[in-house]
Order: C-alpha cells, then structure tokens, then sequence
C-alpha cells in the first residue's frame, strides 16, 4: 500500500483513520496524511496502536486491555509510525 494520497479533513473516512501498512515484521506506518495541521486525537493513535497490536498475533486472540500514554502530539501532515514490542507471546496470551 502507498501512501494516500493528501486529502483534506472533510474527505477521510473512518477506515482511512484505521489504516495501517506493514513496513517490515512488528512495523506498521498509518498512511494517512491531510494537508491541513489538525491535531492526531487520542482514540484515533490507540485505535491505531491497538490495530498494529492485532496484527503481530493469531486472529483468535482478543484484546484484554490497553495501556497508553501520549507523550508528544502527533502531526496530521506526516505518517505516524507505530513499533510493536513483543514482550510475551505464550500459549494463553500475548502482551
């Protein structure tokens, strides 16, 4: 998948919020970018997160809880880049 193309805020979609691209095993880049500097909101970075989570496990597992912290703001007109950390992958669970 490349990069969208750069929209304006009124033509995004959820699903284009949800996005990911795998870049490489446990790296995943949300696409989206929009020409406007908007703020990136909180439920939108955790969705996203919690999607890239989903992606480096098997589809039956399902998530427990999500922990976050938000540590700088994010830039709508750049790609957000999200690093997945395996710390337990086991036979009940993966965190």
């Amino acid at each position: 998948m490349a990069l969208l193309p750069q929209r304006t805020a009124g033509t995004v979609s959820v699903l284009d919020l949800l996005a990911l691209e795998r870049i490489e095993r446990d790296l995943y880049r949300a696409p989206l970018v929009v020409d406007e500097p908007l703020p990136l909101y909180g439920g939108q970075i955790a969705a996203q997160a919690l999607n890239a989570a989903g992606l480096t496990v098997p589809a039956e597992r399902v998530p427990h809880s999500l922990h976050g912290y938000f540590l700088r703001p994010g830039v709508s007109t750049e790609p957000t880049v999200y690093r997945v950390e395996r710390d337990r992958d086991g036979w009940s669970y993966s965190a």
